[in-house]
């Protein structure tokens, strides 16, 4: 989607910078091929932590940035295997 170029995620940015809230929506939301907007949540090294608490702050920092207007649709490319499921609830509310 983004050409072969890595995508820096919101959780590397946000640790970095001490807090999501340090973070521009530029920053994190790129766009790729035909338009698409991509943005990569991260979350922990596999088998440490729990990857829908990247996801979950992913999705709020994009709410409270008005990440999602004037889009015709929104995709979410979930990890298949994760544990916990805390990162459903989200998507289940819209």
């Amino acid at each position: 989607m983004l050409h072969s170029k890595a995508q820096t995620t919101v959780l590397h940015l946000a640790a970095e910078r001490g807090a999501v809230e340090d973070l521009e929506l530029e920053e994190v939301m790129l766009t790729g091929f035909r338009g698409v907007k991509c943005v990569e949540s991260g979350g922990p090294e596999p088998g440490v932590g729990c990857a829908g608490r990247g996801i979950i702050t992913a999705i709020n920092f994009l709410e409270e940035n008005g990440a999602y207007t004037d889009l015709d649709f929104v995709s979410y490319d979930v990890l298949g295997d994760v544990v916990c499921g805390g990162f459903a609830m989200p998507i289940r509310e819209d």
